[in-house]
């Protein structure tokens, strides 16, 4: 079943000055969203998802990825993806969308990412908030990338929709100065060289 794309948006926001201070190098977070027919959307409790999943996937990432990148270029360095499905559908419809390599993989192997992407996924009515969160494309310990974009779009997802997005930064976090995990590792005495490590 060939993807429905309703609509796509591009979000782009940039910081300048964060609390009571400038910006640096102001922090420009993108996000790209597409609003899509939920294909399984009155079909009942479907156990094969893996023909949809595998036709719509590679679709949705590459046209997400590209709207991501003409607007950062190569600049791009952190990562996230999210999904809302409307409250027709289930949970594990907007997760199986994002939660392939068919999606993920059109996007990581684009930016050259070595870190996995970092995600939400939730189902609500129109407006329902969007949070992704994001991480360094290359360095999952580096927490000068975490933050998160908040969004929303007014309309969607109708009860038979499921908005795709993925999100990106040019640059850290405004005014970072919460150090790494490296740092709290080292000091904890843990494995530097694993940065997921607790």
């Amino acid at each position: 079943m060939p993807v429905e794309i309703r609509r796509t948006l591009t979000l782009v926001q940039t910081t300048h000055k964060e609390g009571w201070k400038e910006v640096a190098e102001p922090t420009t977070l993108v996000t790209a969203m597409a609003i899509i027919a939920n294909p399984w959307f009155g079909r009942g409790h479907v156990e094969d998802m893996s023909p949809e999943i595998r036709e719509q996937g590679p679709v949705l990432g590459k046209m997400l990825t590209e709207m991501l990148l003409t607007v950062t270029g190569d600049r791009l360095e952190g990562c996230g993806k999210a999904s809302v499905v409307g409250m027709g559908g289930e949970i594990e419809h907007a997760q199986a969308l994002t939660h392939t390599l068919w999606f993920g993989n059109q996007f990581r192997e684009a930016i050259n990412a070595k870190s996995y992407l970092a995600f939400t996924n939730t189902r609500g009515a129109a407006g329902t908030s969007m949070m992704i969160p994001l991480m360094d494309k290359d360095d999952g310990g580096r927490r000068s990338h975490y933050q998160t974009i908040h969004t929303t779009v007014p309309d969607a997802p109708a009860d038979d929709e499921i908005i795709v997005a993925l999100g990106a930064s040019i640059g850290g976090h405004p005014n970072h100065r919460i150090g790494d995990r490296y740092t709290d590792l080292e000091e904890m005495g843990r494995d530097v060289d694993n940065p997921a490590g607790v």
